[in-house]
Parts: structure tokens; sequence; C-alpha cells
């Protein structure tokens, strides 16, 4: 019973070592067309959320993400808005946001980019502080910190 538990292992490592060796090279194209599955997408934790609103300037386009309160298993009392500014970025952002869009006010940001300063004026309640604000490849990200 022993040579067949030794043997029946030795089989199993050899088979496994040889399904590792002939998958490597084809890792990165299964992962790849995996990832385009139906089901499959990015946490809003990562992404942002989706776009709900977008205000488009001649330069510049601010979207507004929805607001994000996803925790492992279920809703947080904490989460976040993202903000996104792409194109022609201006130096100076100074800008009025409503994310919940009710026509109110929610909080007045500040950020200058070359300085690389940003401020954050909460008007409503919801509204915590500003988790980060940074430069990005298409123009300029922000996180503001809500409660639910």
């Amino acid at each position: 019973m022993r040579k067949i538990k030794i043997i029946a292992g030795i089989t199993w490592a050899f088979i496994c070592l040889i399904l590792i060796v002939i998958l490597f090279p084809g890792l990165n194209s299964f992962s790849v067309s995996t990832s385009k599955l139906p089901f499959m997408k990015l946490n809003p934790n990562y992404s942002g959320g989706v776009v709900i609103h977008q205000l488009v300037t001649e330069n510049c386009t601010l979207n507004i993400r929805k607001p994000v309160f996803d925790g492992l298993i279920g809703e947080r009392r904490s989460g976040f808005v993202q903000l996104d500014w792409r194109g022609v970025v201006p130096d100076n952002i100074i800008d009025t946001i409503d994310f919940d869009l009710d026509q109110n006010p929610d909080f007045l940001i500040f950020i200058n980019r070359k300085q690389s300063i940003a401020k954050l004026t909460p008007v409503s309640n919801r509204v915590k502080d500003l988790i980060i604000s940074t430069p990005t490849s298409y123009g300029w990200s922000v996180r503001v910190g809500l409660n639910k």
C-alpha cells in the first residue's frame, strides 16, 4: 500500500510538472482571453466606478463617477466618489460638485496642478475628506471620501 501511494504521488507530481511546462508559454494569452469573458469586470474600488455624469467644456471633460461603498461581504458605511478631468486640464481647477445629482452642491474642490495642491470644502454632511488627488495619463483624478 505504501509503494502505491509513493508511485501515485510521484506520478501526480510528474503530470503537474508537464502541465505547468506546457501551459506556461500560453498563460498571457489565456489570461487575456479570460478577462474578456462577459462576467469578468473590474472591482469599482480599483476602477472608480461607472461614470454617471459628464460635464463637457471645449477643452476638458469632467467625469463624475457613481459613489462606491463596496466591501468584501456587503456595502460599507464609508466609501468614495471619483472625479476625472480629461483632455486639456487647466493648471487651476475650481469646481463645485454635485455628485448625487440632487441639484444641491455637495463640495467645492480647488486643485493647483503645478504644485500638486488640492483643497476640499465640504458642503454636504455626507462628504468626509479628500482621499487622493493625482495626475493621470489622461488628465487629473480625485477621490473624495463619503459617509453613507
